[in-house]
């Protein structure tokens, strides 16, 4: 039998005589899978040691029966859709809490252009400025394009990052304000500083 060890979040496999996507949630002896083409649900778990998983395969297109303009419309939405729900082609989507809007991706993918990311996200209040910012650190982090994170933010304001980022984002930050520095300064090295660490 094969292991999920083999699946990543995101890849197809066959079981129980359909096709499922792997989801994030699962561990090394529990799939949790979302059938294709199905609704969250219908997500369950297929347990490793009892059931046989394999590889999804489907057939190549038939150059002989090309379809209507109806068909690669429809086939293009379920797409779009499907990767709007599932792990999709970030890295970070398996350890997210949080399902982006679409109009928050749009920055996250204009980040990933950028060598080096260097943006301003300055939209209205309630829009998702902190979300958008986090999904581009976390993603940044997960593909080893950076390795820490500063927020520099109002002192009022610093707790609400430091839940958004723990909760949402599973990113551990520490705060550093006034009342904190001599705290973190103590533990640190005789010649480290505080922002080094």
């Amino acid at each position: 039998m094969t292991t999920s060890a083999t699946f990543t979040p995101g890849s197809l496999v066959r079981a129980r005589g359909r096709e499922w996507v792997v989801l994030p949630e699962s561990t090394p002896d529990l799939l949790v899978v979302r059938p294709l083409g199905g609704t969250d649900d219908e997500i369950t778990g297929i347990y490793l040691p009892l059931e046989p998983v394999e590889p999804a395969t489907f057939a190549l297109p038939d150059p002989a029966y090309p379809g209507d303009a109806r068909s690669c419309r429809l086939l293009r939405d379920a797409v779009r859709l499907g990767f709007r729900s599932s792990a999709g082609p970030f890295r970070s989507f398996a350890r997210i809490a949080v399902e982006p809007r679409p109009y928050q991706l749009v920055l996250l993918l204009m980040a990933l252009k950028l060598d080096p990311v260097r943006l301003l996200i300055a939209d209205d209040v309630g829009i998702g400025k902190t979300i958008e910012a986090a999904l581009v650190a976390r993603e940044l982090l997960d593909r080893g394009d950076a390795q820490r994170l500063a927020v520099l933010c109002p002192p009022h304001l610093a707790e609400q990052w430091q839940t958004e980022l723990r909760e949402k984002f599973h990113l551990e930050a520490e705060l550093v304000l006034p009342g904190t520095a001599a705290r973190l300064e103590r533990r640190c090295a005789l010649d480290q500083s505080l922002f080094e660490v």
